[in-house]
């Protein structure tokens, strides 16, 4: 990645547990986090959730940015299939053990 994403100050949710944002519907973000043309993300389509995620953890400015627009559950399963900066996963990962990659046994 860049040096920029480097750089970047990055929001962390309190606890995984305060991520209670909605799981249904459409969601069309506010423009802080979502700086392009008005969008409503599907949460019904994998693509459209998984994008949504990938924006707000990049973008939020404070831990209520992620408390208000990520679930924790929804967050546990699709968190492999996330595309973010390197250094962002990791600080996520070294908060949150139940995000690090799980050692498949032999």
């Amino acid at each position: 990645m860049s040096r920029y994403a480097v750089a970047k100050p990055y929001a962390l949710p309190v606890s995984l547990a305060h991520l209670a944002g909605p799981t249904v519907g459409p969601i069309t973000l506010p423009r802080h986090l979502d700086w392009g043309p008005p969008y409503a993300y599907d949460l019904g389509d994998p693509a459209d959730l998984v994008l949504m995620y990938e924006r707000v953890i990049r973008e939020a400015q404070s831990p209520a940015d992620l408390h208000d627009h990520l679930d924790r559950s929804t967050l546990l399963r699709i968190w492999p299939e996330l595309f973010l900066p390197r250094e962002l996963r990791a600080m996520w990962q070294a908060r949150f053990p139940e995000l690090r990659p799980r050692a498949v046994a032999a």
